[in-house]
């Protein structure tokens, strides 16, 4: 998911450059996401949607009355009722989620087409992305702020949160120069503003700017021989580690 997360981000860069477009983005995640899906909205969104009513019916004996127990070495707990969300990391959490999320951008892209604001959303999951793009760069957090704040209270109508404290706003641009683009106010209500950085960590990509991959490959190269040397100093006098260690 991450490299497909770069190749998309990248392209819709590339295309806006192709147009002589300034690229920013507004990054964010859904607090708690996979336990806080609502099971009866998931239910009506299911049946909504036009699926079989044994798809329904499979998917209200899946989710509902569900139990579970955590265990801490020889201590057990008792059986506890899990009576929202679905089970992160199993087989159909990410089936369900696109399934979920499916309606709220479906009403989200409608919202911005009436009120002609060109702002695109990418959603990897839980990591989201609201791109904007321009010529002009004063137009651009005006498009971020809008498209936040109607994001925001759609989710909420959806029992979904933002978690605020992650979001990060950047600013793509192959001007020669100098680019300072103005921060990203974000009152009212919520009381913050976002900082802007010189490069940006997402999902396994370290971007900058100008879109130049220089510290992306720094850093992983540094990782990889760092891996190889640790990997000989963790074998014994007499042999390496064996390929199933490695």
């Amino acid at each position: 998911m991450t490299s497909d997360a770069g190749v998309v981000l990248t392209h819709f860069i590339c295309t806006g450059w192709v147009k002589n477009n300034l690229t920013s983005t507004l990054a964010f995640d859904i607090a708690q996401f996979f336990p806080f899906l609502n099971h009866l909205l998931f239910f009506h969104i299911i049946r909504k949607a036009g699926f079989d009513p044994k798809v329904a019916f499979f998917f209200s004996n899946y989710l509902v009355e569900r139990k579970t127990q955590y265990f801490w070495n020889n201590f057990s707990f008792s059986f506890f009722n899990v009576d929202i969300g679905v089970g992160q990391g199993s087989a159909l959490s990410s089936i369900l989620s696109v399934l979920y999320l499916a309606p709220v951008l479906y009403i989200l892209k409608k919202c911005l087409k009436i009120l002609k604001i060109p702002v695109s959303i990418l959603l990897f999951e839980d990591d989201s992305l609201l791109v904007a793009q321009s010529k002009l760069l004063s137009f651009l957090n005006n498009f971020l702020f809008c498209s936040y704040y109607i994001t925001s209270s759609l989710l909420e109508q959806f029992s979904l949160i933002m978690e605020h404290g992650k979001m990060v706003v950047f600013h793509f641009s192959r001007s020669h120069g100098i680019f300072d683009p103005s921060l990203l106010d974000l009152t009212p209500p919520e009381g913050f503003i976002l900082h802007l950085k010189n490069t940006w960590k997402y999902l396994g990509f370290i971007f900058n700017r100008k879109l130049f991959f220089q510290q992306h490959i720094d850093f992983y190269v540094n990782k990889a021989i760092s891996t190889i040397k640790y990997m000989n100093i963790l074998g014994n006098s007499i042999c390496g580690l064996v390929p199933h260690q490695k």
